[in-house]
């Protein structure tokens, strides 16, 4: 009888152990949770921030830029749980509630050729102001060389790329607010139209072959308020806008670009 009773309370033991180890892991954030064919994302939330982290398959594959991701995300996470932690303080304080943060920040595939890697990012803050932030990035890695590159450094200039592109963004974009606000903007002095070089620019290919068209994006209240939302514009690769490629990256690109990413 008393070894069957010590049998059982060893087993009730081990019983409550595990419900608790249950209740543990049920609460622990989840991370680093991979999706279809490799991707990987990343979540966290709790009381202070609720926090993603993403990126493709295509990227998870080249080990050197998943490093490079995986410290992004570290340094974001840091970042904006910092922030969240002062806000946080700050409030307690002052005596008025806290809101939990949100921060989010994704890749995807823009387009992948033989040399290149192309992806769009899109990072989305909320601090408990009025409304959330997107803001978004590029990423470009060359395969053959094994590092990053940024777009702009293809080509020969930024007064180049502002000499040829300029006038067709400025004209799409006006059609494009026209729209949306439904009514022509004038000379808007507010928002006048950015120039090239405050946009971010995507490398897109039609073929996956060779780069033959690009994005410009004006992210939010670059190109108007923040009930327009963002713009975007996508050119074909000409042989005017070939020539203004630098020499070394000229086999990467090709005229055309009539098609989808």
């Amino acid at each position: 009888m008393a070894a069957n009773g010590l049998w059982r309370g060893d087993a009730m033991r081990r019983l409550i152990g595990w419900w608790w180890l249950g209740l543990a892991m049920a609460a622990m954030p989840v991370e680093a949770v991979p999706r279809a064919n490799d991707a990987v994302e990343v979540k966290r939330d709790d009381a202070l921030v609720d926090f993603s982290y993403g990126y493709p398959a295509a990227a998870a594959r080249i080990a050197p830029l998943r490093r490079w991701l995986d410290q992004d995300r570290a340094r974001f996470a840091a970042e904006t749980r910092r922030d969240a932690q002062d806000d946080r303080r700050e409030a307690t304080k002052a005596g008025y509630p806290f809101h939990q943060h949100d921060a989010s920040r994704h890749w995807s595939v823009v387009t992948e050729t033989p040399q290149l890697l192309s992806l769009s990012g899109e990072t989305y803050r909320f601090t408990g102001g009025a409304h959330g932030g997107t803001l978004i990035d590029t990423i470009v890695w060359d395969k053959a060389r094994g590092r990053r590159v940024d777009p702009r450094a293809m080509f020969v200039s930024a007064a180049a790329l502002q000499d040829l592109l300029g006038a067709t963004w400025c004209a799409r974009l006006k059609a494009e607010r026209t729209k949306r606000l439904g009514e022509d903007p004038g000379t808007d002095a507010v928002f006048p139209c950015p120039t090239i070089d405050k946009l971010v620019l995507l490398l897109g290919s039609t073929n996956r072959r060779a780069i033959d068209r690009i994005g410009l994006i004006a992210g939010q209240y670059v190109a108007g308020a923040y009930v327009e939302g963002m713009y975007e514009v996508t050119l074909p690769v000409t042989p005017a806008l070939l020539r203004i490629v630098k020499p070394e990256w000229r086999r990467v690109f090709a005229v055309g670009g009539g098609g989808a990413k």
